[in-house]
């Protein structure tokens, strides 16, 4: 498995600064283990509709320090189920970004994101080249390129995959588009 360019709309801006993700699912839900179930909440707060109108490949965008708190990975693993691709944000809180990578889902961040889209508009993110395309508007942006572990991992779907292709011997060449060294922000 290889990280790829994703290209989907944006299915929701959460626009407040310092997100707790656990909010997705509602703090009384983040024990449910069905992810069916964690799916059937998921959103409810925001957009009661949102079951009805995200699609597979659809990308989640967030404004400085996407994830802050104490995140769990429940409400993630319900965007995952109902087919969110990534997520593209502002900055990430550093616990967050760490969990997300290590479950081999998508994280990119784009300082000017918030100014870039809008709900719904089409948008590719370019691990390769470190660029947001708004598809729609025709607009883009550069993001911050991936240390060389993220990219790896990601490249591997997650850190699991990671660790046992290391463990088998694979060495992973340097990933294109990767940043020499970690340089996550918060």
């Amino acid at each position: 498995m290889a990280l790829t360019t994703l290209r989907g709309r944006v299915a929701f801006i959460f626009d407040e600064e310092n997100f707790d993700v656990d909010q997705i699912v509602g703090v009384k839900n983040i024990k449910i283990t069905d992810v069916e179930e964690l799916a059937k909440v998921a959103m409810l707060s925001y957009d009661p509709e949102f079951h009805a109108k995200v699609r597979k490949g659809d990308i989640l965008v967030g404004a400085h320090n996407f994830g802050y708190g104490h995140p769990h990975y429940p409400p993630m693993r319900a965007m995952r189920h109902l087919g969110v691709a990534g997520v593209v944000a502002e900055s990430f809180s550093p616990g967050y970004w760490r969990g997300e990578i290590s479950m081999g889902f998508p994280q990119a961040s784009c300082p000017g994101i918030l100014g870039l889209v809008e709900r719904w508009d089409d948008i590719e993110v370019d691990f390769d080249a470190n660029e947001v395309r708004n598809l729609t508007r025709g607009r883009s942006l550069p993001m911050e390129p991936l240390s060389f572990a993220d990219r790896s991992m990601l490249d591997a779907g997650g850190l699991v995959p990671y660790l046992k292709r290391s463990a088998a011997g694979a060495q992973p060449a340097a990933p294109a588009g990767s940043a020499p060294a970690e340089s996550r922000n918060a």
